[in-house]
């Protein structure tokens, strides 16, 4: 049966896998977490994307955060749940079993393996018409530049007319707004949901682009929402205003933060006990962190009250 809320639109942010002061999994933080991302406005929410330490997990891990997470949202927002890996039938099998758990849509990025192991086109359309093929929730493609593999609009929107469930893609490599523009213009209705992502650095760009979406951090969906909700209103002035407004944060977030800034957020604001990351990466610096609270407080975002 279709989704009633299809297609999906707003703001859909990366949730955090939380750990413990000793690295192991944190599963009532976990859903801490999810329930400040709903209470703060989020149209919905993503796990275990690259912004979860994913290639940190192993995979009974994954299992247990996934189920974790949707038997706990039980249906309140939509969840997508990102099932990339280089191996085909892993990826058929880990979206299927996602589909199973409750997810509303995958997303995966295109195989790839190192700095150097890239597929071909022929082999990426075989991907992800074999992954198509084992469901039938939405596929959301990811177009990002860890995967180092050149994915141009025309080849994105031709696979959005050939294989049944790719409709949705994140796209956040330079010049994400005329990427945005050509997928659009090429894909037409095969096209559901163009989002952009890359903590919506690029937003208002995106949006004016034709952006229905916004996969961000998951630190302060509130903020995001400030910006979209009036822009899909008609009332651009008043996004563009809050983008100005919220954009040192984003910008903090995506330059000098990255995927720690949603656990530092969230455990200063009390939502969760321990911002660690699992080795061999590192805490921030001190005075990355100091600067990081500094402009969020100045913006007063629910994370830091949540708690």
């Amino acid at each position: 049966m279709a989704d009633a809320r299809r297609p999906y639109r707003g703001v859909f942010p990366v949730a955090p896998t939380i750990f413990d002061e000793k690295g192991q999994l944190d599963l009532e933080g976990q859903k801490r977490a999810i329930d400040f991302m709903i209470d703060a406005g989020s149209d919905g929410v993503c796990i275990l994307a690259n912004f979860s330490e994913q290639f940190l997990l192993t995979d009974g891990e994954r299992e247990a955060v996934m189920n974790t997470v949707l038997e706990h949202v039980a249906g309140r927002v939509p969840v997508i749940v990102t099932t990339s890996h280089f191996s085909t039938e892993i990826c058929a099998d880990r979206s299927r079993r996602a589909q199973d758990a409750g997810a509303a849509m995958v997303m995966i990025m295109p195989p790839f393996f190192g700095a150097t192991l890239r597929v071909s086109e022929a082999g990426i359309h075989e991907f992800f018409t074999r992954v198509s093929d084992a469901i039938t929730i939405p596929i959301m493609i990811q177009d990002a530049p860890m995967a180092g593999t050149l994915l141009s609009a025309s080849f994105l929107a031709r696979m959005a007319r050939e294989i049944p469930n790719v409709s949705y893609f994140k796209i956040e490599v330079p010049g994400t707004a005329a990427k945005l523009r050509d997928l659009i213009a090429q894909g037409g209705n095969a096209i559901e949901g163009p989002w952009d992502g890359e903590e919506a650095i690029t937003l208002m760009a995106d949006l004016d682009a034709g952006a229905t979406g916004a996969m961000t951090g998951g630190g302060f969906p509130d903020g995001i929402r400030q910006i979209i909700d009036p822009y899909m209103a008609g009332n651009r002035e008043e996004a563009a205003d809050a983008y100005q407004r919220w954009l040192p944060l984003i910008n903090y977030e995506n330059r000098q933060c990255g995927l720690l800034a949603a656990k530092v957020l969230m455990q200063e604001g009390g939502v969760i006990k321990s911002d660690r990351v699992r080795h061999p990466l590192q805490p921030l610096h001190p005075e990355t962190r100091k600067g990081l609270l500094e402009i969020a407080r100045r913006l007063d975002p629910v994370v830091l009250r949540w708690g």
